[in-house]
This record gives structure tokens, C-alpha cells and sequence, in this order.
């Protein structure tokens, strides 16, 4: 598997890229045209010192062969700028696309099914993703480049003069055997960067999860301390990853330097008439000697910016291996597709819910069974069981977001299958034990409810969730933000805004995951209130629970034994 891994990130990057292969091919041919339009003018410059020299060229051919120069130089300038255009929009299409792809295959995973850590995945879809750009807009067209601009001015050169066509044609080849030895190490040193930010972004979003825990524990410098390791670790890859380019650079100079140096060491002499071998019959002329030394830079140009891109080439492949990795992980999805639809009309049938013979997987080792039961319409059923029994994998069963491996859930004699599933969760409220906001105001997150409901709908909403002086509280009232993790609030009256929210949409059907969890007894029964009032507007009550409280106040209990 080591030895396919290079090639299967090799086949990644390719098969990434291959939407925009032909914008890439037409980018590389303007670019190289825009390089070879170099040729002409140096061939402008060559014969205006050639006249000038020899005392023929006069005011008028001057002007005329610096216009001629600054008109090329124009049309070159305009052929790069569109070359660049076209790659930047090529890269921008890549990215969104990959990452389109990564956040829908993760939006179609099972809550609890195994996969990469968010943080990895996070990292992957921003920062790494990122160096992809680089690939596409430098190293792309600096390959089309190499393929002929090198040898047109190969073939021009060795018209004029084969002792320097053939040392150009000893030194060039060495750049590129030479860049291949440090690629090698080049990939090795950005795949060990690409590591190290996906684990020092787990680590970092895990102690930002657990911040309050932290600060309770007054263990903030411990924390702080405990990043010193990664971090450095880090920089020591990214310094890494510097000394190879770097190296790569003083080595590409030393070899186009040298090249130069040779070709000018030769027509320098063969000007003199110190040498007089090297050209074809005739001795070398001053313009044919101020051509050659004007194309010898150009000829290594592309070989050079090759060489300055090919650690962004090892850096592409490392994250395509990442994506490699990623995708290699075969998901376990949701039912459906996750998109919005028509709410499932309920039943009018006895029995809302059915479970049978009901057996669930999580992971290769663990597997779940649960007991037979029917939920009737309009109940409210506490499920209980000891920790690991799969309270909470159940609910999330019956949402529809977690494949069962045998038996089956069905929804008024129907079964729960990638058919009904999406429009059964559109007349689910759920409620889970650490609720989620969007950054947003108040009345924001409530809305997602009702999108259309006015404040009067909101304030009754919340006074169903008895979470009415949770406004009062907070200074802006409904315009107050509340953070990603609730901000703002603490974890009861997130609860009970997310009661408030379920209530505002009028769902039928409310799943809550241990509503009552690490509260208070006061707080409890405010939660508990506001669950019932759901209740008691004819919704569909269904509770994972630890607490006897909670149970004792719902109408029916179901008891999923111990765990195995």
C-alpha cells in the first residue's frame, strides 16, 4: 500500500483537476506564446545593435525597432494576464468543487458512524485545499512551458550556433534529473506538514469544545503548555518544507548561471576571434552574439520557474493523498439525501412508529438490539436504559439519520427507507443534548422554525418553551447574537430555545436527546414544561432519558434493558 499511495495521490490530483483540463491546456498554450514572443524581440534588439554598430541603422529603424519591441512586449504583458485569469478561475472551480464534494459526503455521514475527526476534515477543506491554488496557477503552465519554449529556442539556437545549442543542451537537461531527486524529499516533507496542521487543528478545536470544562478546572496554562509540542512540531515541518525550496533554488541558479556564463564565455571569444569554431561556416556576427546571449536566459526561464514550483507540486500531492485517505473511509449515510421536502403527512393509523426486530452496527465490534414496540400518535414515551444501551442511537434511528443493519422502523405502516426519509425529518423537531446555533441573532435561530413568523409568533413560542425571560434577560432581547456553541446562554435555556424553535415550526413528531441532562431541578422542570407543552399542542413525544423525573411525567415508558 506504501508504494500505490504516491500514485493513487497522483490519480486523486489528476481526476481533480481533470473538469478543467482543457481551460489548464489553453492556459499553458497562451502562456508558452506569450514566452515565445521574447524571441522576436530579441531578434528586434539583436539587429538594432548590429546597425547601430555597424553605423547603418539611422534614427527611423531606432524608433521603428523600439516600437516594434514595445508592441511585442504589449501583446506578451496581454497574453500572461489572460494565461493568469484563466488559471485563477480554473483553481477557483477545483476548490469549490472539492470542497462541495468533501462537506456533501460529510453531510450525508451518520452522526455516529466512524469517520475522520471534524477537525481533520475542517483542515482539509480550508487550509489544505488552499495549496492546491498554487499547483494550478504556477506549476501547471510552468510544465506547458518547459514542453516548448526550450526547445524552440533549442532549434533557433542551433541554427545560428551548435556549440551553444549544445550547451544548453548539457546544462538544461540537469535542472529537471536534479528536481526529481529533491522532489522526492520535497513530497516527504509536505506530507509530514500536511500531518501535522490536520493534528494540531483536532487538538485545537477539541480544547476549544472543551473550554468552559478548562476555565472550570483553571487549567488554561496546562492547555496552553500542552500546544507548545504541536506547535513546534509544526514549525519544524514547515522549516522543512522552506529548506527544500530553498535548496531547490540555489541549485536551479547554479546550473542556469553556469549555462549562461558558458554561453557568454563563448561568444564573448568567438567575438574576438579568439575562437572559430562553434557556428556554421561563417564567423559569429555581433547581432547573432547578442541573440544567442539574449535567448540563453530565456531558454532557462521555464526550467526555472518549474524548479521554483515543484514543492508546490509535492505540497498538491500530499493533499491529494489526504483526499485519497478521506474517501477511502467508506460512509455510512443518512437516509435520503438530506435536502428539504414536503412534510410527511402522520398517519391516521394506530400505531405511528413501529420497531422490529430492530439490530444496529456501530462500528466492526459494537452492535445494538432493541425491543419491539409501537408509538401511537399524540404519545409521549420516555426510553430508558443504562449508559451505552443506545438511548440516543435509537432516536437517531428514527430520524432517519443512521442506517438500520437489520430489522426495520416504520412510520405509519411504511417503511423508513431513502424514499420517505427526508420528508419524514421535516416533521421531526429534534432536540439534541448540546444544541447547536448558527452565529446569528436570536430571532435568527428561532426563525429556522418559521422563517416567515413575526416576533409576536416568537414571543409565544418561547412562552410555550417557558423560556419567555431568557429575552427579558439578554440585553438586545430577540437581536441578541448568540455563538455557534450558545453563547450567551447556559445549556438549560438553550434547551429551551430549541423547545421554543420545535414549537414555532408546529412539528408533529419531537425527538429529545436527555433534555434534562446535567441541569438543575428547577431548570428540569422548565425544560420538562416546555416539552409537554408540545405535548399538549398535539405533538408526538419521544425522549431519550436518564431521569426518573422526566419519565415519571410522560405517558408511557420503554424499557431497552441492559446494555451488552
Amino acid at each position: 500500500m506504501a508504494n500505490k499511495q504516491p500514485d493513487l495521490a497522483r490519480e486523486r490530483l489528476e481526476a481533480a483537476l481533470a473538469p478543467v483540463s482543457r481551460a489548464l491546456r489553453r492556459a499553458g498554450v497562451i502562456s508558452a506564446g506569450a514566452s515565445l514572443l521574447w524571441l522576436p524581440q530579441a531578434a528586434l534588439v539583436a539587429w538594432l545593435l548590429a546597425g547601430l554598430i555597424a553605423g547603418s541603422a539611422d534614427r527611423g529603424l531606432a524608433l521603428l525597432a523600439a516600437a516594434g519591441f514595445a508592441c511585442l512586449g504589449a501583446i506578451r504583458a496581454a497574453f500572461q494576464v489572460l494565461a493568469d485569469r484563466i488559471l485563477a478561475e480554473a483553481a477557483d472551480r477545483v476548490l469549490e468543487r472539492a470542497r462541495a464534494d468533501l462537506v456533501a459526503r460529510e453531510g450525508r455521514r451518520a452522526p455516529m458512524a466512524p469517520g475522520p475527526r471534524s477537525a481533520e476534515l475542517a483542515a482539509l477543506a480550508s487550509e489544505k485545499l488552499k495549496v492546491l491554488e498554487p499547483y494550478i496557477l504556477r506549476y501547471r503552465s510552468a510544465q506547458m512551458r518547459v514542453f516548448a519554449v526550450p526547445l524552440a529556442i533549442l532549434l533557433l539556437t542551433l541554427a545560428i550556433s551548435w556549440a551553444v545549442a549544445v550547451i544548453l543542451l548539457v546544462a538544461g537537461p540537469l535542472i529537471p534529473g536534479f528536481m526529481a531527486l529533491v522532489g522526492m524529499a520535497a513530497r516527504e516533507a509536505s506530507e509530514k506538514q500536511m500531518d501535522e496542521i490536520g493534528s494540531l487543528n483536532g487538538m485545537l478545536l477539541e480544547r476549544i469544545q472543551a473550554l468552559v470544562d478548562i476555565r472550570l478546572l483553571d487549567a488554561s496554562e496546562q492547555v496552553a503548555r500542552g500546544f507548545e509540542e504541536p506547535a513546534e512540531g509544526l514549525r519544524e515541518r514547515t522549516m522543512a518544507v522552506l529548506r527544500v525550496a530553498f535548496l531547490s533554488s540555489t541549485v536551479l541558479e547554479l546550473f542556469s548561471a553556469l549555462g549562461v556564463a558558458l554561453v557568454a564565455v563563448y561568444v564573448g571569444f568567438a567575438l574576438l576571434g579568439t575562437i572559430d569554431f562553434g557556428a556554421w561556416g561563417a564567423p559569429l556576427g555581433i547581432g547573432e552574439g547578442v541573440f544567442l546571449l539574449l535567448l540563453a536566459p530565456e531558454f532557462f526561464q521555464p526550467l526555472r520557474d518549474l524548479a521554483a514550483a515543484w514543492h508546490d507540486k509535492a505540497a498538491a500531492t500530499a493533499v491529494a493523498r489526504d483526499l485519497v485517505e478521506a474517501e477511502a473511509v467508506v460512509p455510512v449515510e443518512i437516509l435520503g439525501t438530506g435536502a428539504g421536502a414536503v412534510p410527511l403527512p402522520m398517519p391516521d393509523g394506530p400505531a405511528l412508529v413501529s420497531v422490529r426486530g430492530l439490530e444496529i452496527a456501530l462500528g466492526v465490534t459494537q452492535r445494538l438490539t432493541f425491543p419491539d414496540f409501537d408509538i401511537s400518535r399524540g404519545e409521549t414515551c420516555a426510553l430508558l436504559g443504562p449508559s451505552g444501551r443506545g438511548k440516543s442511537t435509537l432516536l437517531t434511528a428514527l430520524a432517519g439519520l443512521l442506517p438500520v443493519t437489520a430489522g426495520r422502523i416504520e412510520i405509519g405502516g411504511q417503511p423508513l427507507d431513502a424514499a420517505c426519509a427526508d420528508r419524514w425529518r421535516m416533521s421531526i423537531g429534534w432536540i439534541p443534548q448540546a444544541p447547536h446555533f448558527f452565529a446569528g441573532t436570536l430571532r435568527a435561530n428561532l426563525r429556522l422554525g418559521d422563517p416567515e413568523a413575526g416576533d409576536n409568533e416568537l414571543l409565544a413560542a418561547l412562552r410555550t418553551a417557558h423560556a419567555e425571560e431568557i429575552v427579558e434577560r439578554l440585553p438586545r432581547g430577540l437581536l441578541s447574537p448568540l455563538g455557534e456553541t450558545g453563547a450567551g446562554v447556559s445549556g438549560g435555556e438553550a434547551r429551551r430555545l430549541m423547545i421554543a424553535r420545535a414549537a414555532l415550526g408546529k412539528l408533529p413528531v419531537i425527538l429529545a436527546v436527555e433534555p434534562t441532562a446535567n441541569l438543575d431541578a428547577e431548570t428540569a422542570e422548565a425544560v420538562t414544561d416546555g416539552l409537554l407543552a408540545l405535548a399538549g399542542a398535539g405533538a408526538t413525544l419521544i425522549v431519550a432519558t436518564h431521569d426518573e423525573t422526566l419519565a415519571a411525567r410522560l405517558g408511557r415508558r420503554i424499557e431497552l434493558g441492559e446494555a451488552a
